[in-house]
C-alpha cells in the first residue's frame, strides 16, 4: 500500500482493512479476555436499558449508530462515524468543486475554529479570519456539533445565504457575518515577481494533487530569481505526497517527515531524492496560525534542515493521520491512526511550528512622503519635485501599471502594506549578502 495516499485534512484518506486493525485483539491472556467480556456486557446492558426505557422509541440500529458516533467523536476532533449520508458527502468533498463558503475548520479546545479562509472565496471576502470561533451556523449552536455536521450546514446551493455568528479575539461581543455561498474553486499555486528585485513570490493556497509540479514549473520559468518567498499563510493543508514533493525541491538529502502509529506496518519515513534542482536558492517561508497540516510539514522540514528562514506567526498544530475504514458499501469510519514527526523528531500535533522571525501582520512603518527630512543626495530630486508644484517644469507622466502587470508583479506598495512579506524580503537580502557556503 502506498504511504503517499494519506491525506492530512481527512479528504481522500486511504482505505484500510478492518481486519488489519483488529487482528491484534485475538492474542490475549485470560485476564484480558475476562476484562473485555465484562466491558462488552456493560455496553450490552446500556443498549438494552436505552431500548426499553428511553422516553422515545428508538430502534436497535439507531442506538448502535449513535453509540458508534459518540465513540468516534470522543476519541479526537478528526475521527468520526460516516453513515450513508456522510459517506456520500465525503466523496463530494474530494471532487474539489462544491457550493460553500470557502473556509477550513477544526475543533480547538472544544470550539469550532476557523483554521483559515480559502483565498478569494466568499468566506475570505466576508472578512473571516484564522482563529475565529463559529458560535452559530444560521440559528443552530455549534456547541457539541461535529465538524462534519458543521461542514454540511455551511454547504449548499451556490447563491444561497448562510449566517455565521463569530467570536473573535479582542472583539467585545459576538457578531454575525452574512455570506452568499458560491462554487469553491481553488487556484492552488501562483507566482509573481517582486518589483525592483530579483526575488520570486510563490503562493501555495492548498496542497492538491499537482502542487509540487506547479511550483517546479514556476521556479523553472523564473531562472532569473536569486531568492524565493514561499507563502504558506492560511494554507490548511492537503495531500502528504505533495508536501513531500514540494519540500524535496529544496533539499538534497535527509528525512522530510515520518509517520508513526500503533501498527508498525503503517509507519513510514519519507526522504529527499538527492536530485533537488533548487537546493541552493535562498528561501524564506511565510507562515501563520492558518498554516496547518501539510503546510506545517513543509515549513518544519525546511526549518529542521536549516534550509529556509521562517517568518510570521506560530502555525495551527495539526499533525495527525486520518484514514477511512469501510464498514460496508455505504458506511465507514474516519479514524486517526498515526502522527507526523519532523526530521528532528519533534511533533506538530497541538504544538505547531514557531517561526525563526516572529512578525505579526500589518503595514510596514516607513517615512511619510510629505516628511521634509531628506538626505543631501536626494535634495536635488526633491527641489525638482517642488518646482513641478508651481508649474516651472513640465508635468512628468507617471506610468500606470495595467491589471495584467499587477497579476504578475507584487508592487513596492503591496510590499510595504504586508510587513510579513517585507520582513521575508529583508531576510532574503541579508542571506544574499552573507552568501552561505554551499553544501
Amino acid at each position: 500500500m502506498s504511504k503517499t495516499k494519506y491525506a492530512l485534512t481527512g479528504f481522500g484518506a486511504t482505505v484500510l482493512s478492518l481486519s488489519l486493525l483488529f487482528s491484534s485483539s485475538f492474542a490475549q491472556s485470560p485476564s484480558e479476555s475476562q476484562s473485555r467480556l465484562e466491558a462488552y456486557n456493560k455496553l450490552r446492558k446500556v443498549i438494552g436499558t436505552v431500548e426499553n426505557y428511553y422516553v422515545d422509541e428508538v430502534t436497535i440500529n439507531e442506538i448502535i449508530n449513535k453509540a458508534i458516533d459518540g465513540l468516534l467523536s470522543n476519541l479526537d476532533a478528526h475521527s468520526s462515524y460516516l453513515n450513508e449520508k456522510k459517506y456520500e458527502e465525503l466523496k463530494v468533498q474530494t471532487d474539489g468543486e462544491f457550493g460553500g463558503v470557502g473556509i477550513t475548520i477544526s475543533m480547538k479546545d472544544g470550539a469550532l475554529t476557523i483554521i483559515s479562509p480559502i483565498e478569494d472565496t466568499p468566506g475570505d471576502k466576508a472578512g473571516l479570519k484564522s482563529g475565529d470561533i463559529i458560535l452559530k451556523i444560521d440559528d443552530k449552536s455549534t456547541l457539541n456539533m461535529t465538524i462534519d455536521d458543521a461542514i454540511n450546514l455551511m454547504r449548499g446551493k451556490p447563491k444561497t445565504k448562510v449566517k455565521l455568528t463569530i467570536v473573535r479575539k479582542n472583539e467585545p461581543k459576538p457578531f454575525v457575518v452574512d455570506i452568499v455561498r458560491d462554487v469553491i474553486k481553488v487556484e492552488s499555486v501562483y507566482a509573481k515577481r517582486i518589483e525592483n528585485s530579483e526575488m520570486l513570490y510563490v503562493r501555495v493556497t492548498s496542497f492538491d494533487k499537482k502542487v509540487g509540479k506547479r511550483v517546479a514549473e514556476e521556479l523553472k520559468k523564473a531562472s532569473w530569481a536569486k531568492g524565493v518567498v514561499l507563502d504558506l499563510r492560511n494554507n490548511p493543508g492537503g495531500l502528504l505526497n505533495q508536501a513531500v514533493e514540494l519540500t524535496d525541491l529544496f533539499i538534497n538529502e535527509g528525512v522530510i517527515v515520518s509517520q508513526k502509529g500503533r501498527i508498525s506496518s503503517e509507519d513510514a519515513e519519507f526522504k529527499a531524492s538527492k536530485n533537488s534542482p533548487f537546493a541552493q536558492i535562498p528561501l524564506a517561508v511565510l507562515i501563520n496560525n492558518g498554516s496547518a497540516s501539510a503546510s506545517e510539514i513543509v515549513a518544519g522540514a525546511l526549518q529542521d534542515h536549516k534550509r529556509a528562514i521562517l517568518v510570521g506567526e506560530n502555525t495551527f498544530g495539526k499533525g495527525s493521520v486520518q484514514v477511512v475504514l469501510p464498514l460496508d458499501k455505504n458506511e465507514g469510519l474516519r479514524l486517526t491512526i498515526a502522527r507526523y514527526y519532523l526530521p528532528s523528531g519533534r511533533t506538530i500535533q497541538a504544538l505547531g511550528i514557531t517561526p525563526d522571525l516572529i512578525v505579526h501582520p500589518g503595514v510596514a512603518p516607513r517615512e511619510k512622503k510629505d516628511d521634509f527630512s531628506i538626505k543631501e543626495s536626494e535634495l536635488k530630486q526633491h527641489l525638482e519635485n517642488e518646482l513641478e508644484k508651481i508649474g516651472d517644469k513640465k508635468e512628468v507622466k507617471k506610468e500606470v501599471k495595467s491589471d495584467e502587470d499587477n497579476k504578475s508583479v507584487i508592487s513596492e506598495e503591496n510590499l510595504w502594506n504586508d510587513i510579513q512579506l517585507k520582513s521575508a524580503m529583508d531576510a532574503l537580502k541579508t542571506w544574499s549578502i552573507i552568501n552561505p557556503a554551499k553544501k
